[in-house]
């Protein structure tokens, strides 16, 4: 390690708060980013450092949306039981992806998640409906707000369980956390409240980013230098999810949604096309 090593406290500064302001975790901007300035590394390793600043992020952007009364822990944990099997697994495929086609899936995951943010930008977002009756698949949840405001809505459970595995798996292997899935699949397909959507989305990182940061632990995938920088990161992202959590309350939904979308697009594309330019 050198002195230019502590870049990495202002670099996971912004990523936490980007990613907590958008409810992912900031994995999916600080995975391009480490790629590029570490190219000399493995795939692993910079998913395992990745991981490790996700669950740190997600820890400080969780106390920060717990203050304000916006986390569904009971869905959150629901989803969670599925995500976090899937996640182990994740982390175990890994290692058998090549650096090169590393870098292009993940790529081509973004920008898939861009156009499915933004198509339902494009159809108004989240549209009000009266919660869902009848059948046991149906959940409804009342979310307590403080000062006599309250959010009721109701989603059927064997979609949310079935995407909360494959983002258990995928967002593992690319060491992303969920987030840039989950909340789109939260907000867009089940329709609960995007600010609830983000705030849950900041609490299951915590369990899926968890899982994956053990295997790699326990694999030796990271240590020494790589636990080091990925702990100077993790500095930097504590501090950025309060910032990012504080941000969340003064932009719409609509705002936040672009940011998500924008950011996916500019990161996704440039990996995806990055083959072209070598």
């Amino acid at each position: 390690m050198s002195w230019l090593d502590l870049l990495l406290i202002p670099l996971g500064f912004a990523v936490g708060a980007y990613g907590t302001m958008v409810g992912a975790g900031g994995g999916f901007v600080l995975v391009p980013a480490l790629l590029l300035i570490f190219p000399e590394e493995s795939q692993r390793t910079v998913t395992a450092m990745s991981l490790l600043v996700v669950l740190a992020n997600a820890l400080s952007g969780t106390l920060a949306y717990a203050r304000r009364k916006l986390i569904d822990y009971r869905s959150g944990l629901l989803f969670a039981s599925v995500a976090v099997p899937a996640s182990f697994a994740g982390a175990f495929a890994v290692r058998y992806m090549p650096r090169s086609a590393f870098d292009v899936a993940f790529g081509v995951l973004l920008v898939s998640v861009a156009i499915v943010v933004a198509v339902g930008a494009a159809r108004g977002g989240q549209t009000i409906r009266d919660p869902l009756k009848g059948g046991r698949a149906i959940v409804t949840r009342v979310i307590d707000r403080g000062d006599g405001v309250t959010s009721r809505y109701s989603y059927d459970v064997r979609p949310g369980l079935g995407l909360s595995g494959v983002t258990g798996f995928v967002a593992t292997l690319f060491g992303v956390g969920g987030g840039i899935i989950q909340v789109p699949m939260m907000a867009t397909l089940l329709r609960i409240p995007f600010d609830i959507a983000v705030a849950t989305s900041q609490f299951m990182l915590i369990f899926m980013a968890s899982a994956g940061t053990i295997i790699h632990l326990l694999n030796g995938e990271l240590m020494g230098t790589e636990l080091a920088r990925a702990g100077l990161l993790s500095v930097g992202a504590i501090a950025g999810a309060q910032t990012g959590a504080l941000l969340s309350r003064r932009l719409s939904s609509a705002t936040i949604t672009r940011l998500l979308a924008l950011g996916l697009i500019a990161i996704g594309g440039r990996l995806v096309l990055a083959p072209l330019f070598n």
